[in-house]
């Protein structure tokens, strides 16, 4: 997808970002955030809410056994932090993305016109 039509890309809440399998990557300043938000002390949010990256290379937010984010709620097709959630989820899909997600989340559908 050319980078000026990505540009046009809006958010319609499929989730299909928030369901693919693979870290949430958050830093030190995200995770104090997000336990303030949850209203849980720091050290429980790390100790129960986080895992080490595969990489090692940081702390990423837990899956659910089928990969998703689980802090996306299906039902209500949002996610419970959306007011503090990581930059990662921010910039899905300009600075990341997955293979074929133009064809997967509803965003990138209407953007191709489908």
């Amino acid at each position: 997808m050319d980078d000026a039509l990505l540009q046009k890309f809006q958010c319609l809440r499929c989730g299909k970002c928030c369901m693919w399998e693979g870290p949430v990557r958050v830093n030190e300043e995200e995770i104090e955030k997000i336990a303030l938000f949850l209203n849980i002390p720091l050290k429980e949010f790390i100790e129960e809410h986080t895992v080490l990256a595969p990489d090692r290379k940081s702390l990423s937010l837990k899956e659910t056994p089928d990969g998703a984010c689980v802090y996306y709620d299906r039902e209500a097709h949002a996610c419970i932090l959306q007011s503090v959630k990581p930059a990662q989820c921010k910039a899905f899909p300009f600075t990341w993305n997955f293979p074929g997600w133009e064809n997967e989340c509803e965003g990138g559908k209407a953007l191709k016109g489908k």
